[in-house]
Formats: C-alpha cells, structure tokens, sequence
C-alpha cells in the first residue's frame, strides 16, 4: 500500500502527488545581514535522522505548499500544516523562542561552515 499523506485542502493522498522541497527551519536573515548568515541560510544544511519538518508541495492537487513533519528514518507522517500557517506562526515567535525543547536559530556560526565541507580522510564523507 502506498504512503498516504493528508493534505490540509484535498484530504488523505498518496505521496506521489506531492514533491519535496526540503528543511523548512531555517529562517531567513535580515536583508542587511552579515554575509555568513546569507551563506549560511543558502547553503548549510542538517541531515537529521528523526523527525523534521519539511517543506512539500501538492502538485498532483491543490499545488500548494505544506510543511510536513515527518521521521526521515521511519518515514512515518506526524502533521501537515498549509506553509502559510507555519510562516505565520514562526514570524509571531519571538527571536530566539524555542520549539520543543530547542533553540530556534537564524543561522549557524561562521566557524562552523569549514567544518562541515571539510571531508574525514579516506570516507569521502563530510565531517558531522
């Protein structure tokens, strides 16, 4: 059996109609940003195992677009909520409010973005 996932406006779907964006956490800096948060925001990403939220969107329906939460190991759909109800509730937090237990960052450190497209030697892989 498919994986069903319901959509807030269509009801239960299968998952082939919808397409994946990606982590919807990261929050947007400041037009007048330092560049690090800019770069941060753009390129860094966690590659959790467990759940996250994600950003996807209903294009064999209603084309719009969702934030997901989902276990990236079990695959396991936890909520869907419309992305504008989400920006709209993350733009009422205050900076630095916490979501379930974690601190909401804008951006990662700028020491940290070495780090993690540095490779260990001999996996290929980048270190954690």
């Amino acid at each position: 059996m498919a994986s069903l996932i319901t959509c807030p406006h269509c009801g239960v779907r299968p998952k082939e109609e919808f397409t994946i964006r990606g982590d919807a956490s990261p929050i947007r800096p400041q037009p007048g940003a330092a560049f690090e948060a800019w770069d941060a925001y753009v390129h860094l990403r966690d590659n959790v195992r467990g759940v996250m939220k994600e950003h996807w969107q209903h294009t064999g329906g209603c084309r719009r677009w969702l934030v997901v939460e989902r276990d990236t190991f079990t695959h396991d759909v936890h909520s869907v909520v419309d992305a504008a109800d989400f920006s709209r509730a993350q733009a009422a937090k205050p900076a630095g409010a916490t979501t379930a237990g974690k601190t909401v960052k804008s951006a990662r450190p700028a020491g940290k973005a070495k780090a993690a497209t540095a490779a260990k030697p001999g996996t290929g892989r980048a270190k954690p």
